[in-house]
């Protein structure tokens, strides 16, 4: 039987409040007269996570316990939860108490009363995670790239609270990284093919327990899928600005070589126009591909 709605929560290491976001996610479902699973999903925990969660399955008749038997990472986690869920709408959340869970019924239902939406994602109002004078500022950035990258304003580019359709998402499901960036990957594919996301503001509260966020590790991951993703969906975009500025210094400086050396333009001059058709001739065929591409 089709369900409206599948809720997928990643759990790592989270023994001391599962229960509390198992109670809470069922307990607001349960009230909106939804159709619905949660999907729960323990990546290879190494504390007492599995177990806590499998001594409720009985309580709660909606849960389904998917244990992986090794680390995957938040990524891999809801790539498969996505793919292994029965909802037509699928809700992506987090276990560390950080989220307003309660509010997951009125997440789906925008996305129920506006079928031109196919994604709402909750914007943080506030940064409460760790490394909070390191993050704020490196989350700015990134979502300052990903927005020229995309030519699109996004309040929140990994915001871990979202719902989307779950049909739209699949043919992106390949493209999902194992990591934390696996929901920029996300926003970023839905942009880029013209799918609408909506952004709901939300509070975002101080986690529990231990972050597995590594701030050089996880900000480095979080621009290279940026630009990943924009290659992948318009190379143009990443390629042609550098090659057009290549050619344009090269061609200014073959004539300031002609002006001041006659019988001679320099190496340098040579490098940089060579440099500039190159990758605009990668651009033009990465956009070749990219068009001819049949997803």
């Amino acid at each position: 039987m089709s369900l409206t709605a599948t809720v997928v929560l990643p759990c790592y290491n989270e023994e001391g409040h599962v229960l509390q976001e198992i109670e809470r996610i069922s307990r607001a479902m349960d009230a909106s007269g939804l159709s619905y699973e949660l999907l729960v999903i323990d990546d290879a925990s190494t504390d007492r996570t599995l177990e806590v969660v499998q001594s409720v399955a009985a309580t709660y008749p909606a849960m389904r316990i998917l244990p992986f038997h090794r680390n995957g990472g938040s990524g891999t986690a809801r790539r498969i939860g996505t793919r292994e869920a029965r909802g037509e709408i699928v809700v992506w959340t987090d276990a560390d108490m950080t989220y307003p869970n309660e509010r997951i019924p009125e997440l789906v239902r925008m996305l129920l009363d506006d079928p031109t939406i196919d994604q709402v994602v909750g914007a943080r109002t506030a940064e409460k995670g760790t490394y909070k004078a390191l993050r704020v500022p490196a989350k700015w950035l990134i979502r300052r790239i990903a927005e020229w990258l995309s030519g699109t304003k996004i309040p929140d580019l990994n915001s871990g609270l979202r719902a989307f359709r779950r049909e739209v998402s699949l043919p992106y499901l390949r493209l999902l990284p194992p990591g934390f960036s696996c929901v920029t990957t996300l926003t970023m594919s839905f942009l880029h093919n013209q799918h609408d996301i909506r952004y709901e503001p939300i509070d975002y509260a101080t986690r529990a327990g231990t972050s597995k966020f590594h701030f050089v590790r996880d900000a480095y991951r979080y621009i290279l899928q940026v630009v990943r993703m924009v290659m992948y969906f318009n190379p143009l975009k990443v390629l042609m600005p550098p090659a057009l500025w290549l050619l344009l210094l090269g061609l200014a400086k073959v004539v300031y070589d002609v002006v001041a050396h006659p019988v001679r333009i320099a190496n340098n001059t040579v490098f940089m126009l060579l440099a500039g058709m190159i990758i605009g001739s990668l651009a033009l065929l990465a956009d070749l591909i990219v068009r001819s591409r049949a997803d």
